[in-house]
């Protein structure tokens, strides 16, 4: 069990014996507990220790205490409270089944007479409790728990007990009382004294959103939420359902008021009017504006505040289209999972968008649609990559491993399309094919989208290229696409055009990263810096006929992959970086085994793109890290903390995953300079004096690698840019004949080698399971044995240099440390999570992005500037984006 688990069922011995955690919330963390008295299952919960701290043990028992007696059909009782060795705790019945937050996030929306009824029952429980002189203060679907259809309302006077300490304190410990989006005004204002019409107006929220399926006021940020709560037009649940009876939305206006004197005298008003059918508040009056007509006043009015705040809006007015630009949220647990590798696409009119979001083998797709404030996560799709959503909007494909799969955007039964190896996003066509890259060899494949045997594409295709990024044109005449080569498809980046009328191709945009086509007759494409440009473009003739002009900067580049999505009528949905063109974006940061963090040297910055490895001295003094910059990729060495930064290598070739002499006094790397870019590892003195010397020639990519204190051997990840089992593991003796060992190559991939501080036990990453999980075998001889050291997934192997623990990150990003003994055999001997790796943190799927200093108390890791303060990279949609450019670039080079 966890640590907190233990110190509780110490401190409750005898009471209550906790069996697992079963969730969390804003304020408290919910275990099953038995409780041995009385021989029943219950639910305790713990108040967070930041927020216990707050308030005090004498203030949360006596405030708790108020709402002991309250005894209703409709109200969860209060079993229990009390503190046990710091922990606040109170206890309350088990209840099986769902919370109503639970079915609305399955369902969207309910009946109208199940919701009415829902409502009236909670209405009937808080009029009890009001009479009673407590108030909830934190109504909410998360708090209403079902119950054999009837709802049970959770947590009375938890709110209230944390409330009374104030909000000065309370903003202290970064925790509120109340949800945003079930907040009365009064609460949003501040006000601490709130009385039973704040409960009515929770409720009210409650009761639009289970019949519409959104709160009435929703925004991009908390921020944003309050706002419209505190000065935001009245809302017609009834024009968002017509199937609303006018009674049921006249109460929910009532209840919304503004000025608590407005709303019901009473919650039992407010059930009494949901059941009178002649009840009817505040008609709109004749002629009045409609909702419509009320975006578009709001647009006007404040423009320069919507392009980057408020949220992604309903719909657009009738008149002449204007482009807008909206952040998009996303809420707790539904978060976008940015890991690059574009994962996301929107469907044109930008009704609804596809992402990775949280899920079992790093992630599962999800979708979020204009209509809707959450996301709803698509079953069949776990360790998706690269969606791209069907031209009419209702099916997507992605990759699972080697499979290309579609599944309907509403979900369903996903269907494999092709089992031929390929990667990257995938153009739909209008002829109903799919075209993609191809991992056989790198080239252009099509099959149909209802499934079939894939062809190859343009015959031509030069040897040792890489062809991602197709985009489809009109009429399936051609496709656009991306050449590249070089290590890693990295050296050359160009956007060409295949005609697929004669199967030739031609280049169309030198140095371009990807490009799309657009139906105002312009192809839009972005650079690897992030900007980007359109062109007027003949779809008939495959040819532009006008010059690039800039539209955007600052999109979202990692790597090779522009977090950017496109499509023909003008819809952007992009991740966006700021910093990217000024290279300052990325810090240097030390992480404790508790996870505190503090910078390593706050006057160094540097750019995010493709960084390749790092690796401390032996010592601990020096980093060596393989940067790009604007003369190209190459390994640097940093004195920590505050010291110089120098360069150690400057060839024009690419030069990557840096790794110490056992003595330090020496730098291996992989460089890409002998002719034919291939990677090859040399080795430099530390100090740059001297000339890199050639250490192993190979005619295949090298990543990751690790020597032997006695310099015998080398081990290597090598091969493979995204299909499953391409990378392998090799071995090479350093002296005498070097020829290329494979000691581990099968169907799946194994990376990440990483060799134990006496070279015997080799540690690595392997997917065989299905998931990857650390493994460890004994080296040279690999096949003597094999243990497994992770449990429920794990990548990023590194040794402690005390050869007594090894490091790995859980696919939860957690940072893991296993404890092993070796002798003549290897066991595993506990296994503890140290800290979550905090978001916009640096991780790295095959390569590794982190060290350890060399007493095994801190991690050398990599996070973007402004994640200390919870930043993430915005997701902006842009709409109407084709206005924008035909007024930048002109007409099209569409014929006549």
């Amino acid at each position: 069990m966890s640590e907190p688990i233990d110190r509780l069922n110490t401190a409750l011995e005898g009471r209550y014996q906790i069996e697992e955690e079963v969730g969390e919330g804003g304020m408290a963390t919910v275990y099953l507990a038995q409780d041995l008295k009385h021989h029943r299952k219950v639910a305790l919960k713990v108040l967070k220790p930041e927020l216990a701290a707050v308030v005090g043990a004498e203030r949360f028992l006596a405030e708790i205490e108020t709402t002991a007696n309250l005894t209703h059909p409709h109200i969860l009782p209060l079993h229990d409270s009390g503190e046990a060795d710091g922990f606040l705790y109170y206890v309350m019945p088990y209840v099986e089944g769902e919370s109503l937050r639970e079915r609305l996030d399955r369902e969207h929306q309910l009946p109208v007479d199940e919701a009415v009824r829902i409502a009236s029952d909670m209405a009937e429980a808080l009029d009890y409790a009001h009479r009673q002189g407590v108030i909830h203060r934190d109504i909410k679907p998360a708090n209403v728990l079902m119950h054999e259809g009837r709802p049970l309302i959770a947590d009375f006077g938890i709110a209230l007990a944390v409330g009374t300490v104030g909000a000065t304190r309370l903003t202290e410990t970064g925790l509120s009382v109340g949800t945003p989006f079930y907040m009365s005004p009064e609460q949003a204002t501040g006000d601490q004294v709130v009385g039973p019409a704040s409960d009515i107006y929770a409720l009210a929220c409650l009761l639009y959103e289970v019949l519409v399926g959104e709160p009435p006021y929703v925004g991009a940020t908390a921020q944003a939420v309050l706002g419209k709560i505190i000065s935001g037009g009245v809302v017609y649940a009834k024009e968002e359902r017509g199937s609303i009876p006018q009674n049921v939305d006249a109460a929910i206006r009532k209840a919304l008021e503004k000025l608590p004197a407005d709303r019901f005298s009473s919650a039992n008003n407010f059930a009494e009017a949901l059941a009178d059918a002649a009840f009817r508040h505040g008609e709109r009056p004749v002629g009045a504006v409609g909702p419509w007509k009320r975006v578009s006043i709001a647009l006007a009015a404040l423009a320069a505040i919507l392009v980057m705040a408020f949220g992604w809006v309903v719909t657009r007015p009738d008149a002449q289209p204007s482009t807008a630009r909206y952040n998009l949220a996303f809420l707790p647990g539904q978060e976008h999972v940015d890991r690059g590798r574009n994962s996301f696409d929107v469907a044109v009119g930008g009704t609804a968008i596809v992402y990775v979001g949280p899920g079992e083998e790093g992630g599962q797709l999800w979708v979020k649609r204009r209509d809707q404030v959450g996301a709803t996560p698509l079953p069949g799709t776990a360790g998706a990559l690269f969606p791209s959503i069907s031209p009419d909007g209702t099916e997507v494909v992605f990759w699972v491993g080697e499979q290309l799969r579609k599944i309907p955007l509403r979900g369903g039964a996903a269907i494999t399309v092709a089992d031929s190896a390929g990667f990257g996003p995938v153009a739909w066509m209008d002829d109903g094919t799919l075209v993609y890259l191809g991992l056989s060899d790198f080239r252009l494949q099509r099959v149909p989208a209802t499934g079939g045997t894939a062809e190859d594409l343009w015959p031509d295709h030069p040897e040792g290229h890489g062809a991602p990024y197709p985009a489809p044109l009109p009429g399936s005449k051609g496709v656009l696409f991306t050449l590249c080569g070089g290590t890693n498809c990295s050296e050359v980046m160009d956007v060409w055009v295949l005609d697929l009328r004669t199967q030739e191709a031609h280049q169309l945009i030198p140095g371009a990263l990807r490009a799309w086509y657009v139906e105002s007759g312009h192809v839009v494409f972005v650079r690897p810096d992030g900007a980007v440009f359109a062109a007027p473009f003949d779809p008939e003739a495959l040819e532009l006929t006008g010059t690039a002009v800039p539209l955007l900067e600052g999109v979202k580049v990692d790597g090779l992959y522009p977090d950017l999505a496109v499509t023909p009528d003008g819809t952007l949905l992009m991740m966006t970086d700021p910093d990217v063109v000024s290279g300052t974006n990325q810090e240097l940061v030390r992480v404790s085994r508790e996870g505190v963090v503090r910078q390593v040297d706050p006057s160094w910055r540097f750019s995010t793109s493709r960084i390749r490895g790092w690796a401390l001295s032996p010592d601990g003094t020096r980093l060596a890290i393989g940067l790009n910059t604007d003369e190209g990729d190459d390994i640097w060495i940093k004195e920590l903390d505050d010291g110089p930064l120098l360069r150690l290598t400057s060839h024009p070739a690419e030069e990557v995953s840096p790794q110490w002499s056992r003595d330090g006094q020496s730098v291996y790397f992989v460089s890409s300079r002998r002719e034919g870019n291939q990677a090859d590892l040399y080795f430099q003195r530390a100090d740059g004096a001297g000339d890199p010397l050639p250490v192993l020639v190979r005619d295949a990519q090298m990543w990751q690698h690790d020597i032997t204190p006695d310099g015998a051997w080398l081990v290597a990840q090598v091969g493979g840019i995204g299909q499953t089992g391409m990378r392998n593991i090799v071995a090479y003796q350093m002296e005498g004949d070097t020829a290329e060992i494979s000691i581990l190559a099968s169907d799946y991939d194994e990376i990440s080698p990483t060799l134990s501080p006496d070279g015997r036990w080799l540690a690595y990453a392997s997917q065989e399971t299905g998931e990857w999980e650390i493994y460890v075998r004994p080296f040279p001889d690999v096949t003597s044995g094999r243990w497994i050291v992770s449990h429920g997934g794990g990548l990023g192997p590194r040794w402690a240099h005390s050869g007594r623990e090894l490091f790995y990150r859980t696919l939860d990003d957690e940072m893991t440390v296993a404890t092993v003994e070796m002798g003549e055999s290897f066991r595993v001997t506990d296994r503890q999570p140290l800290f979550s790796i905090p978001l916009g943190f640096s991780l790295g799927t095959f390569v590794v992005l982190y060290d350890i200093t060399s007493d095994d108390q801190e991690f050398i890791m990599v996070r973007a500037v402004g994640s200390a303060e919870g930043v993430r990279p915005p997701m902006i949609l842009v709409e109407n984006w084709l206005e924008e450019v035909k007024a930048r670039v002109g007409g099209g080079g569409r014929p006549d």
